[in-house]
């Protein structure tokens, strides 16, 4: 008959199983764990001691092993179960991830798991203790405008280097915004379910923001219409020139479309000589800062409202421009000094 390895304890030792035994709030792991010590310092045997607590002979013999080891600090961390960790080659990984092939630019997290024979999860972890990203391809359409280079150089100088006693405005004609009405109420959000809205809807109208956007400190000044003429934004810019200050030349930034080229606007123009445009060519529209603001009303305002009338979606710009208005925040160009110092 094998015997198991005798177990001896002080009277501290006792004293300190016991108490994890007894304690409620001792884990039940634990306090089967110190029983088994208790009873095998007692002189039973493994299987006498699986008989009365109800366990495997094999258990007891692990638990007796690992405090005969390790004393108590054996019997209150358990080991894990589950599988060996994986072993990743780290040094192919990153040369998989450094590769500047045509293979290696559809390369993804998938795909090099399935080369170095480990899981996705370990791949990005690795990725992220390196400091790497998978490889990304980003799209460029080239413009064949020949004022393209120029019309940047002018419009990024007015941002990083306005000129003296001036204000740089950003504007934007927005598009005919719609009204449209959905057929069936919005459902609030719940708990456990999204906000929901039918995609069946009726337009009530249009109306057209104009925007000007002061580079300086954020603040917004626009005019809603319902027509979109050439007049339209001559009373846009006769407000724009009523609003500001007149001891200040006004340097506009704008898109190159027709409703600005007007006769009409153009000799209106002439007879206000503090006015200078600044126009975007092909490609670049995004230049124009106020078209973040434009953005960021139609994600929070606008996209997901159902609005009766015209009238409706008229009240909820002027809402969102209040609101906007009262912390305005201007956007800031960031890198643009440091990178063309970089090139001379």
């Amino acid at each position: 008959m094998r015997v198991a390895p005798a177990v001896e304890l002080t009277t501290e030792q006792v004293n300190e199983l016991t108490q994890l035994a007894r304690s409620p709030h001792t884990s039940v792991g634990l306090a089967q764990r110190a029983r088994i010590v208790l009873l095998a310092s007692q002189g039973l045997q493994n299987k006498e001691i699986g008989e009365q607590l109800g366990i495997g002979r094999a258990q007891v013999a692990l638990w007796r092993k690992r405090y005969l080891t390790s004393g108590l600090q054996g019997i209150e961390l358990r080991q894990s179960r589950g599988a060996r960790p994986t072993k990743v080659d780290v040094r192919k990984l990153l040369e998989l991830t450094a590769q500047t092939t045509q293979d290696a630019d559809t390369l993804s997290a998938h795909k090099m798991a399935e080369m170095l024979a480990v899981s996705p999860s370990t791949v990005m972890r690795h990725w992220r203790a390196n400091g790497l990203k998978p490889p990304v391809m980003h799209r460029f359409g080239p413009s064949n405008d020949p004022q393209f280079v120029g019309s940047i150089e002018d419009i990024v100088g007015v941002y990083v280097s306005p000129p003296e006693h001036a204000l740089v405005l950003s504007c934007k004609q927005m598009r005919p915004m719609l009204a449209p009405d959905r057929l069936q109420t919005v459902l609030p959000p719940v708990t456990g379910a999204a906000k929901a809205t039918t995609n069946k809807r009726q337009l009530q109208g249009m109306a057209t923001l104009f925007a000007a956007l002061k580079t300086l400190n954020g603040r917004l000044t626009r005019r809603c219409m319902l027509r979109n003429p050439q007049t339209a934004w001559l009373k846009f810019l006769r407000k724009v020139d009523h609003v500001t200050p007149k001891t200040h030349s006004l340097h506009l930034i704008a898109d190159n479309i027709d409703t600005h080229g007007h006769p009409s606007v153009q000799a209106w123009m002439v007879q206000h000589p503090r006015f200078h445009m600044h126009f975007t060519t092909t490609s670049i529209a995004w230049l124009t800062s106020v078209q973040r603001f434009y953005r960021d009303m139609a994600e929070d305002g606008l996209r997901c409202n159902s609005f009766s009338g015209v009238p409706r979606l008229v009240s909820a710009i002027v809402e969102h421009v209040v609101d906007y208005n009262a912390e305005p925040k201007p956007f800031v160009w960031t890198g643009v000094q440091a990178r063309a110092q970089g090139d001379h």
